[in-house]
């Protein structure tokens, strides 16, 4: 009988490993707009299994590139293996660059597209086959740190945004007929699971940098790779040393609430064990100021690797491509949600 138990598990646990294996087709919808802060387009692709389901959870998907260069199709080979090989909808989503509107855009504006993205998809997934009530947000590198703000800052949202000095986010796109008040108590924001993929989680330690080489400086050779002038994120009259607060609000480390205040929905943290971009040592240090807090967090080192191992096509100069490394941590993402969403 024992014996009998045993193969019992060892069955089940190969088929609950394989879920996500399985290749299918998919249906997608390219550049849907969603919203247009200060004028500036923003549009995202959804991607729908084509299986016998009425509905399916939702993962939607930001982008890395040091918040100054990519766009959503660097997560096109991420979005369609999702698509093809698991059982959920995937929104992959632009958002403005620091870049964007003659190098302009502040930082928290950033953080408010990504807030926005939850909105517009919560009410709209319906039309793409997406449960509205099971959300999960992922993103690598720049990406992770919007993700986990999404996690972070969704109840520090208000109509006045970053205006004088009060420091809360207003979301870039708002549904029709609703306040953010409104918002705010029917939890709008509310999101069931996160996966930061190596992801950014101080930005204020990043500006700071050693003094003179941080973020914000010329020597951050993304301004160039975005073909940008160096600047402060937050604008011209507010740097690092004198406004700390602007970048710890933004900052993933500095706003985890204790799980007695909010509890977060649960966590998957992986980085490669060579980054050296987003180190494992920050990215470690943020699982543990999770755990201290009473949160749930799952954490994974893929060794060998490098930075961006997501990322669509291959990098030579760190040395990844995605068919020979993005395979391993996109099954360990579709286990994780498949726990949250298929348990």
């Amino acid at each position: 009988m024992k014996q009998l138990f045993n193969l019992i598990v060892l069955l089940l646990t190969v088929t609950l490993s394989a879920q996500g294996t399985k290749k299918h087709s998919f249906s997608v919808e390219k550049d849907i707009l969603w919203a247009s802060p200060k004028g500036y387009d923003l549009t995202m692709d959804i991607y729908t299994p084509n299986i016998e389901k009425p509905t399916y959870p939702v993962l939607i998907i930001y982008h890395g590139g040091g918040w100054l260069i990519n766009n959503k199709s660097i997560m096109d080979e991420m979005s369609q293996y999702i698509a093809s090989h698991s059982e959920y909808v995937v929104c992959n989503v632009n958002y403005r660059l620091l870049t964007a509107n003659n190098n302009t855009t502040n930082m928290n504006e950033i953080i408010e597209d990504a807030l926005g993205a939850v909105l517009w998809t919560k009410e709209n997934i319906s039309k793409y086959k997406g449960n509205p009530n099971a959300i999960a947000v992922t993103g690598d590198s720049a990406g992770g740190h919007l993700a986990a703000m999404v996690v972070n800052a969704k109840d520090n949202i208000s109509e006045t945004g970053f205006e004088a000095g009060r420091l809360s986010f207003t979301p870039s796109y708002l549904p029709p007929n609703k306040t953010l008040e409104e918002l705010k108590t029917s939890d709008a924001l509310a999101v069931q699971a996160a996966v930061l993929s190596y992801p950014a989680v101080d930005i204020y330690a990043a500006a700071l940098g050693d003094g003179v080489n941080g973020f914000e400086s010329s020597s951050n050779f993304f301004w160039q790779m975005g073909e940008a002038e160096a600047r402060g994120i937050f604008g011209k009259d507010i740097n690092v040393k004198d406004n700390p607060n602007y970048y710890k609000i933004c900052s993933p480390i500095y706003t985890i609430p204790k799980k007695n205040d909010r509890k977060l929905p649960p966590q998957f943290c992986h980085v490669g064990s060579k980054d050296q971009t987003t180190t494992p040592e920050s990215i470690k240090a943020y699982v543990a100021k999770l755990e201290e807090n009473g949160q749930s967090v799952e954490y994974w080192v893929y060794e060998g690797r490098n930075h961006a191992y997501l990322d669509s096509g291959s990098n030579e100069f760190l040395g990844n491509s995605f068919e020979k490394d993005a395979i391993e941590p996109i099954h360990k993402i579709i286990n994780f949600l498949d726990k949250v969403f298929y348990p």
